[in-house]
C-alpha cells in the first residue's frame, strides 16, 4: 500500500537587484551594493521554502496568501510571513522532513552567512542551504538578479 502521508513541494523565487535596497536571504542582511526588488523585504530563499511547503500541501503558492497587490505586506518581514505557513502546517498536521534549498547568484559569496541563515529555521527541518553561480552567463551572471530553487519533503501526520 502506498504511504500518502508524504509529499514533495518545489519552489522557484526569482527576483532583479536594485540599488538602493538591503539584500535579505533567509532573514540575514546580507552586505551588498544591491537587494532584491520586491513587494515585501525580496527574500527570495523565504519565498522559494515557502512555496515548497504550499505546494507539498497542495494549498497554492505564496502568491495566494500574500498578494503584492496588498498593502499590508509592503515591505513585509518574509520570516514573519514564514509563521503564517508555518501554523497552516501544524493545523493539518504536517511535519517537514527535509528541505533543501539552493541560491543562484553571482556575488556576493554566501558562505559566510549560510549558518546564521540556517538559524532563523526550525531545528529540525533538517535545512540544507546551498549557494551557486552560474559563472557569469544569463542576468545572474550579469548580476542583475538572483534565484532559489528549493524541494521540501513533508510527512502528515494523523490528526486524532
Amino acid at each position: 500500500m502506498l504511504d500518502t502521508n508524504f509529499r514533495i513541494g518545489n519552489g522557484v523565487d526569482v527576483h532583479p537587484l536594485v540599488d538602493g535596497r538591503k539584500l535579505i536571504l533567509g532573514g540575514i542582511h546580507i552586505e551588498h551594493n544591491s537587494g532584491c526588488e520586491g513587494h515585501s523585504d525580496g527574500d527570495v530563499l523565504v519565498h522559494s521554502i515557502m512555496d515548497s511547503l504550499l505546494g507539498a500541501m497542495n494549498k497554492g503558492d505564496i502568491g495566494e496568501f500574500f498578494p503584492s497587490s496588498d498593502d499590508r505586506y509592503k515591505d513585509a518581514d518574509s520570516l514573519a510571513l514564514l509563521d503564517e505557513i508555518i501554523l497552516l502546517m501544524n493545523k493539518d498536521s504536517w511535519k517537514v522532513i527535509n528541505i533543501d534549498a539552493t541560491i543562484i547568484l553571482q556575488t556576493p559569496k554566501l558562505r559566510p552567512y549560510i549558518k546564521n541563515m540556517k538559524d532563523n529555521f526550525p531545528p529540525d527541518w533538517n535545512l540544507s542551504i546551498k549557494a551557486t553561480t552560474t559563472d557569469h552567463l544569463g542576468f545572474i551572471g550579469e548580476k542583475k538578479g538572483l534565484a532559489v530553487v528549493t524541494t521540501c519533503l513533508l510527512k502528515q501526520y494523523d490528526k486524532s
